[in-house]
């Protein structure tokens, strides 16, 4: 049923989101944006929201909330990742005032934290009784907080880990290890590699984007004992370490990785592994929510799962969040806090694993400790919770790699350059993964744009 219900919402989205557009648009030219087409006394809350499965899920109940809540109505903008960074970074960034609830990560909130474009959370959540702040598992929880205080709370946080599907490795008499390295991933993957139109050993992401390709290489160049900086903020991109990381991932993915490689990203491996084409998928620990689905994946219940493969690093899995933080022009802050409070609650979590659209398997996972204690999420989740869990609690932002460095963040640098920088980095290895130039070319200027970050930093 799940499934069913998503393809739905998904085929109104552009019409929705003309519409929620539109809206927006009025918004901006309206000094009384709140009342606008509300009752009197009825505050309306603007809700810049990325569009991916779990964020439609939440829209899909806020009708509970609304109803709940009478003096509040809620208007979503639902964008697409992309869109949403730069509509929500434009807006705040310039005090321009159209939303009332921002969903971020743990990349910007510490950084708009600082710049004071957010609100202190920490009164808001002393005031809600049973909301739990200490629930929120401990690294998501730091990861949002600047200065010790909290100015976003988690909807909900991933790390990385390796699906596989078990039959094949059954039938092909291969043993997963309990903590794989990426030559034996490697070597797995060549041997499930059925070549040219068949099923292909694994799939990772090649898109252009600091969160598509950036994500899973950057985790890689990692435990492979590279990194952006040295402690002098001298780039190393062109590092042994990073060399070695970023030619083993475009060999990887170029000899025994999905078709058209270049170009696909979290969606698209989603579906080549939901649909069989690949027997491995390295990505998100948020992907087991649809793998596990059988509306929408053919291998429902044939998948196996391990820790992210590693090399010179212990564990070498990612940390990010999305997160509901309240700019500071909000004029809505009671009433936007009051529903950002129900959607990252733990009542929440029991509300959408109650609710038959959604259901135990696709709550969201990775923000409250107490999840994993729920005898239902427990059932359906039993093969994977622990491993998202264990990689969210190792996860080690302040020392990602093996050597020391300057900045914060697994599979980003915290700088507000990262933003370009990471893009710049990652349209160059997406190029080299494509064939149109080496990894070497792609690493020489990808350590140009670097060195001129630095330069910045070192002065």
């Amino acid at each position: 049923m799940r499934g069913a219900a998503r393809r739905r919402g998904r085929g109104r989205t552009p019409a929705v989101l003309g519409a929620v557009l539109a809206s927006l648009a009025l918004l901006a030219g309206c000094s009384g944006a709140g009342a606008l087409g509300a009752a009197e006394g009825v505050e309306t809350v603007t809700v810049a929201i990325v569009s991916n499965p779990q964020m439609e899920d939440a829209i899909s109940l806020a009708p509970q909330f609304e109803a709940e809540n009478p003096g509040i109505r809620l208007r979503f903008v639902s964008l697409s990742e992309n869109e949403a960074r730069a509509k929500i970074t434009a807006s705040v960034a310039t005090g321009g005032g159209e939303f009332d609830i921002v969903m971020i990560s743990n990349y910007e909130t510490p950084q708009w934290a600082q710049n004071g474009w957010l609100t202190n959370l920490e009164p808001y959540m002393a005031a809600t009784p049973g909301y739990d702040r200490n629930d929120f598992i401990p690294t998501v929880r730091d990861s949002l907080s600047y200065q010790g205080a909290m100015y976003s709370v988690p909807f909900y946080g991933e790390s990385s880990f390796l699906m596989y599907r078990k039959d094949l490795f059954e039938q092909a008499g291969i043993q997963m290890p309990a903590q794989p390295t990426w030559p034996q991933i490697a070597q797995i993957a060549a041997q499930l590699d059925q070549g040219q139109g068949q099923r292909r050993g694994i799939c990772l992401r090649g898109k252009p984007g600091w969160g598509e390709v950036m994500a899973p290489l950057d985790t890689v160049i990692n435990t492979f004992g590279g990194r952006w900086y040295d402690p002098q903020w001298r780039a190393q991109l062109t590092s042994p370490e990073v060399k070695q990381a970023v030619q083993f991932y475009v060999d990887l993915v170029r000899e025994h990785g999905e078709p058209g490689a270049s170009q696909a990203g979290f969606s698209e491996c989603a579906t080549q592994f939901g649909q069989g084409e690949v027997a491995m998928w390295y990505d998100a620990t948020s992907a087991a929510g649809t793998v596990e689905d059988p509306e929408e994946s053919t291998v429902a219940g044939r998948i196996g799962y391990a820790p992210a493969p590693v090399v010179a690093t212990p564990s070498s899995g990612w940390l990010y969040t999305w997160s509901l933080g309240i700019p500071q022009t909000s004029p809505r802050k009671d009433a936007a806090w009051r529903f950002m409070s129900w959607m990252t609650s733990k009542e929440y979590i029991q509300r959408a694993g109650r609710d038959p659209s959604i259901g135990w398997t696709s709550v969201p996972p990775g923000s409250r400790q107490s999840t994993y204690q729920i005898p239902e999420y427990q059932q359906v989740a039993g093969q994977y919770a622990p491993l998202i869990l264990d990689g969210l609690q190792r996860a080690n932002p302040q020392q990602p790699t093996v050597q020391p460095v300057p900045y914060q963040g697994v599979q980003f640098v915290r700088i507000p350059e990262f933003q370009d920088l990471g893009t710049r980095t990652s349209q160059q290895v997406s190029a080299a993964i494509a064939g149109q130039i080496s990894v070497d070319e792609a690493l020489e200027q990808s350590q140009n744009y670097a060195e001129t970050v630095g330069e910045s930093y070192q002065r």
